[in-house]
């Protein structure tokens, strides 16, 4: 058990709230994303917490692929039937950050960067958006070298809706 002040006191409750988590998330998480999402308690300790993901692998209510976790049907099962045992609270605060989560993998979802090198030289940059429907701009970029590729991959990603906005009011723009 933690020293620390919270809800949650006990492994087993670090393992519904784990579960609760994980059925609302669409997308495979990462150990620190998901570490993020329970740690929305303060009485759950890491290590115990780090267990207990381990525990719920090894017992077949998650399931770890490509460094990422995601929740089983036995999970799902079993996280339907205990996830009401949690405190009101923590499950109000559990589905706030789940959203947050879920709003930043949409987005990344409708965002498609990629770069390949040139025979001539250089490396061409792919940036794509998408709207959910579809691609509502897509542009294809010149770079110097590979870390120039990545940099623009990566500034594309960050800004992806101003770089759409700004290009939309420059071709509108009646000047």
């Amino acid at each position: 058990m933690s020293g620390n002040y919270g809800f949650i006191r006990e492994k087993i409750e670090i393992k519904i709230l784990l579960l609760f988590i994980l059925r609302r998330i669409t997308e495979p998480i990462d150990f620190d994303a998901l570490t993020r999402l329970v740690m929305c308690d303060d009485g759950i300790g890491y290590f115990e917490y780090a267990e207990c993901v381990a525990e719920l692998v090894k017992t077949g209510h998650i399931q770890l692929e490509e460094g990422k976790y995601s929740i089983t049907a036995k999970g799902v099962r079993n996280g339907g039937i205990t996830e009401n045992n949690l405190p009101f609270t923590v499950r109000m605060k559990a589905d706030r950050e789940v959203y947050a989560a879920r709003m930043g993998q949409s987005r990344d979802a409708m965002i498609k960067t990629s770069h390949r090198a040139e025979p001539n030289g250089g490396y061409k940059v792919d940036l794509a958006l998408s709207d959910g429907i579809g691609e509502i701009v897509k542009m294809e970029l010149l770079a110097n070298d590979e870390r120039q590729a990545a940099t623009l991959e990566d500034g594309f990603r960050r800004n992806a809706e101003r770089v759409y906005h700004a290009l939309i009011e420059m071709l509108i723009d009646n000047r």
